[in-house]
């Protein structure tokens, strides 16, 4: 690595970049992943953003304070697993592919079929991974792009029913009510102002889990009749 210039010349973006080359060519998370592999394992669990748009301010500063913490934990001897993920649900990628298809009410998407519909969705989660990357990268966070995961795998869905599962054996689940946003297509609930992580299994069953900040727990859920669909399922933690 060449030496940092000093006074006029000296450039902080050129600087950056030539230390995140010089943490390619080494290949320095990789290096840390493998010389932590046998410390305690600290778990991060970060909320993927959507994949129908591209990063902006708000992903850059929540990315850079994820960053510092997974660093933190990494420096006090623990191995720390950082994956990248998307959130392939909800309404952002339906929104696309209504545009997409110039879809405006639900018959015109029960007329095209829902198994279309879904692979229709699926087929633009990776539109903007290289997008990502790039903005990532650049902005110094360690990160594992290769090895990411998304929402709409089996795996990952099957766990958030098991947490449910096994929430619903403690008896912390309770029937109850909740006023939100819908979408006027397939009358999902969507509520855009609480921290919340937001699942839709192929056949349109949707979960919502809401974890408040106190961290006392709550759950709550009911069913809503939504024609050919199946019963919309909403859990607020």
């Amino acid at each position: 690595m060449e030496e940092v210039c000093e006074g006029k010349d000296f450039s902080f973006p050129s600087q950056e970049e030539n230390i995140i080359s010089f943490w390619s060519e080494i290949k320095a998370f990789e290096t840390q992943l493998e010389r932590t592999k046998d410390l305690p394992e600290y778990i991060f669990y970060d909320g993927p953003p959507f994949a129908t748009g591209l990063p902006h301010y708000g992903h850059i500063l929540a990315g850079t304070i994820k960053d510092i913490v997974t660093r933190y934990q990494t420096m006090t001897g623990h191995h720390v697993t950082r994956r990248f993920g998307w959130d392939c649900h909800g309404l952002p990628v339906e929104n696309e592919i209504d545009k997409k298809l110039g879809i405006k009410r639900r018959d015109e998407v029960l007329k095209l079929g829902i198994d279309k519909y879904n692979e229709e969705c699926r087929g633009i989660v990776t539109r903007y991974v290289e997008e990502w990357e790039k903005v990532v990268v650049r902005v110094g966070r360690w990160i594992d792009f290769k090895n990411d995961y998304k929402t709409m795998d089996l795996k990952f869905m099957e766990s958030v029913w098991w947490v449910f599962g096994k929430l619903f054996e403690k008896g912390l689940v309770y029937q109850g009510f909740k006023v939100g946003f819908c979408c006027s297509v397939f009358l999902l609930s969507f509520d855009g102002f609480l921290l919340c992580f937001l699942v839709i299994c192929s056949v349109y069953i949707e979960v919502l889990m809401l974890v408040l900040f106190d961290y006392k727990i709550y759950c709550g859920f009911f069913y809503v009749g939504i024609g050919d669909f199946a019963n919309a399922v909403i859990i607020c933690l």
